[in-house]
């Protein structure tokens, strides 16, 4: 078979192969099982193979590299437009074929296992943060009906936790103070594992020299550092830090037309998980800008006079994330420019 391009469209069973010819004529159109994978790639000569960057798509590509093929990943969104009528696992494949072949057409890189290892562990922090939040939350809210407040905040759960434990007098029911006890139990479990996962974390940023450059640079620490080197796994495939933010999605939305630019709010697009540790670092930042200075200082608090604090947290992201890249290219640590008297 003279195939030179393959589109396969990525399933938990059967996977759908498109694959066409130097002519762009269909040789083969079928339906695959996970098992089947394999011994059907390794059948054929090394070729351009499309994917979509979905789940399980990094294991694939990984496997069919082996092979000899090259893989390029997709994001989904860029996938969509060639997908002509009737979605179905058939027209996706197609549509993966057309679109990986296409001169303009931005590709994910393939990350490693160790990458996604350590992502997993940011996933599982996240995930067990936000289950933690809604304990807390739901722990707040059951105490209120018995007339019982604390600011908000985590720091002031353990005020509550501390009423509950010693509550010798009647203001909480006996079967109220039973699912508090669980609640609190629950709680208490979540810390251990949020503290051990961190702890992993800041090991494997200790031994990853491009997460330790990046946690040099002010509001991003070990989390953010680890994070960002495992997610962005090759930084040239950015032209400039500005179009690194915009992947983040840190930059305005344009809604521009007739050489008049109108901006809106940021995009929000791209990897939200890594959008919100930057955005907390610079929080974190604006913290301290008026007690211990920095060289950025006069930029944040020249901006601080024109704009609102949360958008000059955004702001603060969007430079950190490009000062991220700079890095990240260069292969050198922070360096922060002197301080003008």
């Amino acid at each position: 078979m003279n195939i030179t391009t393959i589109g396969l469209d990525l399933a938990k069973n059967v996977f759908q192969v498109h694959a066409v010819d130097q002519k762009g004529r269909v040789i083969v159109r079928k339906k695959l099982r996970r098992t089947m994978v394999n011994t059907f790639f390794a059948k054929l000569s090394p070729c351009l193979v499309g994917m979509e960057a979905c789940g399980s798509a990094h294991h694939w590509a990984r496997e069919l590299q082996r092979l000899g093929h090259n893989i390029r990943l997709m994001p989904p969104q860029y996938v969509k437009p060639y997908v002509k009528r009737s979605k179905n696992d058939a027209t996706d494949a197609e549509a993966i074929c057309e679109a990986v072949t296409r001169p303009t057409m931005r590709f994910v890189p393939i990350k490693a296992t160790e990458q996604q290892a350590s992502l997993m562990l940011h996933r599982t922090r996240d995930l067990l943060v936000k289950q933690r939040t809604m304990l807390a939350n739901a722990f707040r809210s059951h105490l209120s009906e018995f007339g019982i407040i604390a600011a908000t905040g985590m720091g002031n759960i353990a005020k509550l936790i501390t009423i509950v434990k010693e509550n010798k007098d009647d203001d909480i029911p006996k079967a109220a103070r039973i699912a508090l006890r669980m609640i609190i139990g629950q709680l208490s479990d979540l810390k251990t594992r949020i503290d051990r996962l961190e702890k992993e974390i800041i090991t494997c940023h200790r031994k990853n020299p491009e997460s330790k450059r990046l946690a040099t640079i002010p509001g991003i620490g070990p989390l953010t550092a680890s994070a960002l080197s495992a997610t962005i796994t090759d930084a040239s495939q950015f032209s400039s830090g500005r179009q690194m933010a915009a992947w983040l999605g840190l930059v305005p939305r344009q809604n521009s037309s007739g050489g008049k630019e109108q901006l809106g709010r940021i995009t929000k697009q791209g990897d939200g998980y890594l959008r919100q540790l930057l955005v907390l670092g610079a929080t974190s930042m604006l913290g301290v800008v008026n007690k211990k200075r920095t060289p950025d200082d006069d930029w944040v608090i020249a901006l601080l006079q024109k704009k609102p604090p949360r958008l000059v947290t955004v702001a603060l992201a969007n430079k950190m994330a490009r000062i991220a890249w700079a890095i990240m290219i260069r292969k050198e640590s922070y360096s922060p420019r002197e301080i003008r008297v």
